[in-house]
């Protein structure tokens, strides 16, 4: 495994980011050990969830599944840098969502208690808040510092100005501000290139992409219809049709590299300058295998250069649609 820096801070993460979302839901809580054993054993050390995961089986029960793994072994949770995210309503009523300084408060001591730990490595806000002030939700931060319950501090689904607002309200309260973005990011969805990338790297921000390969668009996705492992319907078999020309050569180029799809797609994401890691989501240890291959993968400039053509990105603001 390989290591960086998240961010501008000193917290060495792998490059690549275990993500979470399915335990408890679509993986059981013993293939989610698995997964999670299988990590630590690979060098992962970058575990990624939030207050809200859960599915159909209720929001906080992947937290849940996590804190049950780390307290069979106390030595687990001094091997992982631990994220979770605050933002979703956690139940029905007015103060359970977003980032008031209430509900922050409230949604960290029940995610510590969920997850087993006196403490996360990286609070991260879910997505931006239109209502609550930065003076207040950093406010919050600065207590929670203080008490010793979070370390770092990361935004997710943010806008560029969102972040620039964030981090100058936190510089003039003397704090470090947020450390990492985590947005989607993947071949065919470059969007950040525009204004969330430079907004990053500007800030000192580490990026985290989530949804690597669109929603299993670039995991073979061409493949797998025309041998009848999975049928896609409604948005999805829409997707599938709208970008099917590219995918078709997408998986051509994966073919003549000897690479799986899925593989090449992260290591792109892993050749992107300001990118800290992609999260993989595996439902299955097989699928974390298949991840893992893609950290020792090398692109050469041609086939950089060939992704490009097939999933045209975008130039930085205000280049992208003014001189």
């Amino acid at each position: 495994m390989e290591y960086t820096y998240l961010g501008r801070t000193g917290l060495q993460v792998s490059r690549l980011v275990l993500g979470t979302m399915n335990f408890g839901n679509q993986t059981d809580e013993p293939t989610s050990y698995k997964i999670m054993n299988a990590a630590i054993e690979g060098g992962v050390n970058f575990f990624d969830t939030a207050n809200r995961y859960g599915g159909t089986f209720g929001a906080g029960i992947t937290e849940q599944v996590i804190g049950n793994w780390l307290n069979q072994d106390p030595q687990r949770r001094e091997k992982i840098v631990l994220g979770t995210k605050v933002f979703g309503s956690m139940m029905d009523w007015p103060n359970h969502e977003r980032l008031t300084a209430l509900n922050i408060r409230r949604a960290l001591d029940a995610s510590l208690k969920r997850l087993g730990t006196d403490y996360v490595d990286l609070y991260q806000f879910h997505h931006v808040d239109r209502t609550t002030p930065w003076d207040e939700i950093w406010q919050a931060i600065e207590t929670a510092i203080a008490q010793g319950k979070v370390l770092y501090v990361g935004s997710s689904n943010f806008a560029g100005w969102h972040i620039a607002t964030a981090q100058a309200t936190a510089r003039e309260r003397g704090l470090l501000g947020l450390v990492s973005e985590q947005s989607i990011y993947n071949l065919i969805n470059r969007s950040i290139e525009t204004e969330v990338l430079p907004a990053a790297e500007a800030n000192g921000l580490g990026v985290i992409a989530w949804s690597p390969l669109n929603g299993g668009l670039l995991g073979g996705a061409i493949q797998g219809q025309e041998s009848g492992d999975r049928r896609r319907e409604g948005r999805a078999a829409d997707d599938l049709e709208k970008h099917r020309s590219a995918l078709i050569d997408y998986e051509k180029l994966a073919a003549e590299l000897g690479l799986s799809p899925a593989t090449l797609a992260l290591s792109w994401l892993l050749h992107r300058p300001g990118i800290t890691a992609p999260i993989i989501g595996p439902r299955t240890p097989e699928q974390f295998v298949t991840a893992m291959s893609a950290v020792s993968v090398t692109l050469g400039t041609e086939t950089l250069e060939r992704l490009d053509e097939i999933f045209p990105g975008h130039l930085t603001a205000p280049e992208e649609y003014a001189w």
